[in-house]
Formats: structure tokens, sequence, C-alpha cells
């Protein structure tokens, strides 16, 4: 069954496509989320100073009432447009809640695209009752096309259990293939379950799944201004609301929406903007998972390695240097080891004994494989997803505008 074939409804949310040509000629780039009346809504967004003007406006929006609308646009940031821009987001909101006859802090905004360009209000306007008339419980796969910019593919997936013998569906969207350091979710993610959940547990849900995944990944070290992450709940199923985390509904949900989260980022970073390798950075015997973080992300963003990854050049001393120059107060580096999956290539403060390079060739050559480091000092670890950081990277940065 492909991907796009287990994409599954969730009761309760409808999407709504149209091609508004904000900045894309003749392709979707509008997308309307419609939530039953009841649905609670949970939301992280970019800790980026110099945040979107829709992300400062669903900040608000969301802390005032309960969501019935998501309004999200492609090929604008609507970022770094000052007063203007932020006006543009609430016209946008105020356009769509009188078409629809809700409140206008109902409806959450969202863009993604090129930054310091104003958003063509007006398309986005004239396309809106577009997208309304083509609201649909099924198109999920349509939507999460809508809300690509440099992605090659869309990127979705659903995850279904029990509760009672009553089916749960939770399914997720996301967008993101460049500008990915997220510092609280990705770029664009949409989840959604029939459930009725309470908002503050929704939101601990959603918090609980994003270090792991989201919060995990790299492509180059940069956080967007438009980072956000929503998940929504219809409160359309027949089972009884979640008021309680030790409640079974509860756990099982965690753990699905955990599962959509850490597939979805996943195929961030497999999707990266001219990758062609994916890469885990596993970092053990810490001190403390800050501290395994700090290591795992100095490799994951360091230019020597990731270019090394791409010429699938087995070149060790580049990771070691990055260990070393992560900040470690009196790092022992006889105690360090490093690794290319099950191949030891550094031990007793130096190039392994064993290692060849052969062997190292071996796994670079890989798609994807797995760069262990261990400390040494302590118990704690930290993973960390990323990719190489090849030509096309800087080809398609480079003529992003044009």
């Amino acid at each position: 069954m492909s991907l796009s074939e287990s994409i599954l409804p969730v009761p309760g949310v409808r999407l709504g496509i149209a091609a508004a040509g904000i900045n894309y000629p003749d392709r979707d780039d509008l997308l309307v989320i419609e939530l039953a009346e009841g649905a609670s809504c949970a939301g992280v967004f970019t800790r980026n100073a110099f945040c979107a003007a829709p992300v400062e406006l669903a900040r608000q929006h969301l802390q005032k009432t309960v969501p019935r609308y998501l309004l999200v646009n492609s090929g604008n940031a609507n970022a770094g447009t000052g007063r203007q821009g932020f006006q543009a987001a609430v016209q946008s909101c105020e356009a769509l809640a009188a078409l629809v006859g809700c409140e206008v802090t109902q409806v959450l905004p969202f863009s993604t695209g090129v930054i310091g360009e104003h958003l063509p209000v007006e398309r986005l306007l004239k396309a809106l009752p577009d997208a309304l008339a083509q609201l649909d419980g099924a198109a999920w796969p349509v939507a999460a096309g809508a809300i690509m910019t440099t992605d090659t593919r869309a990127k979705m997936v659903s995850r279904q259990f029990e509760v009672e013998g009553v089916a749960v569906t939770v399914t997720g969207i996301a967008k993101g293939a460049g500008m990915i350091r997220p510092d609280m979710a990705t770029m664009l993610a949409y989840l959604a379950t029939d459930l009725k959940v309470e908002p503050g547990l929704l939101q601990s849900c959603l918090q609980q799944a994003l270090e792991p995944s989201f919060n995990s990944i790299s492509v180059d070290g940069d956080t967007s201004t438009n980072d956000a992450c929503i998940l929504m709940a219809s409160g359309v199923s027949s089972l009884a609301p979640v008021t309680d985390a030790g409640s079974a509904a509860y756990r099982k949900l965690s753990e699905a929406v955990r599962e959509v989260c850490m597939y979805l980022a996943r195929e961030i970073i497999r999707d990266g903007e001219g990758a062609t390798k994916l890469v885990q950075i596993q970092v053990e015997q810490a001190a403390d998972e800050q501290e395994a973080r700090t290591v795992a992300y100095t490799i994951a963003h360091s230019p020597l390695v990731k270019t090394a990854l791409f010429a699938a050049d087995p070149n060790w001393g580049r990771i070691l240097a990055a260990v070393g120059r992560a900040g470690l107060h009196e790092l022992a580096i006889e105690q360090v080891e490093i690794w290319l999956d099950d191949v030891c290539i550094v031990r007793d403060g130096g190039r392994a004994a064993s290692y060849t390079e052969a062997a190292g060739q071996q796994v670079m050559d890989r798609p994807e494989f797995t760069i262990g480091v261990k400390l040494g000092r302590g118990q704690a670890r930290a993973r960390v997803l990323t990719c190489d950081l090849s030509y096309d990277y800087v080809k398609i940065n480079a003529e992003y505008r044009t």
C-alpha cells in the first residue's frame, strides 16, 4: 500500500485547497483546515525573535479561544514585514471568519516561503471561496502538497489504535526541507485525532512528542521564522473525553502522536535540500542530556563533516575535531570512542587500532548510517538526525528567489 493510500481521514476534520498564485503559478498554495465545533487545539511555535506575523497572531488567537479554522499559505512567509505584514495576517483571518461565520480569533494563520516580501493578500482572499468549496475529510494528501516549498515530496502518515473497541485515528502532514534546525517543532506540521482531549493534556501530549522528533533534527542549523506545529483533537469520537494523563486512552494517544512526529521528522531530513544521506548521530555516556545534545549538534552542523558525508569520505578526523570543539569541560579524550555503525574509528585518544579505511568506506557508502560517540563521562544520551551538505543544497538556496 502506498503512503497516500494509507492516509486516513480524521472524523471532524475537513481540508480545502486552492491555487491562489501567491508565488507559484498553477499549483495549490492555499489550505483551509476546518475543525468540528467543540474541538481542542494545541500549538508550539518558533522561538526565533523575528517570528513571522502569522506566528505572532496565531499565538494570540490560540490563547483567547478554541480555533475552528486554520489558514495556511505557501510561497510567502510574511516574515520580516513589520506592521503591514501583521495587518495582512489579520485581514486574512477576518476574511475567512466572515465567509464561514466564526469569530476572527477562531482562525489561526500560518505562512511559509520567502522571507521579507509582503503577502499578496488580494490573491489569498480571492482564492478563499475555492478552498472552502473543496472542504473534504479525505483531502490530507492534497493538503500535504499545498504546503510544500522546496520539498521534493509530500510528507504524511496515519496511525490507528483502539480504545474500548473503538478505533481512534491520528493523521499528520508536515513540510520542510531547508532552514531546518527546529527550536520547538518543524517548519510546519499539522496533526489531528478524533478523540476529545482536555486542552492542557493535548498540549502536554504535543510537547512530549516534540523532543525526540522535530526537536532532534537538523538539515542546516537554521531555525525558521515561521515554525509551527499544531495538534488538533476534533472531539467527535464516541469515546469519553480524555481528562486523565494516566488513562489508557491518553497513553495510546501519546504513543501514536509520538510515532507520527518521529516519522514526519525523519521524512524531513530524508528530503533535506540536496540531501543524499540520512545520518543518525548517537551520543552516549555524557554527563547530562544537554551535553550529549551539544556534541551531537556540533557534529551535525559542521560543514566539514557534512561535506565528507556527501563525498562518502571516511575522514574521521573531522568528526573527532567536532567532538573536541564542542566545549565540554575537561573532556578526557582517552575515554572517547567514535563509531561509524559497528566500526570503531577512534579509541584511546586516536585512531582505533582495529580500524581500516576499507571498513570506514563501506559504512560511508551507505545511504543511511549512524555516527556513534561514547564520551565516558556518565549515563546520559541524545540522538539527532541530520543529512549531508551537497552541491544541490548550495544551488537550491543560491537560486531560491530567482
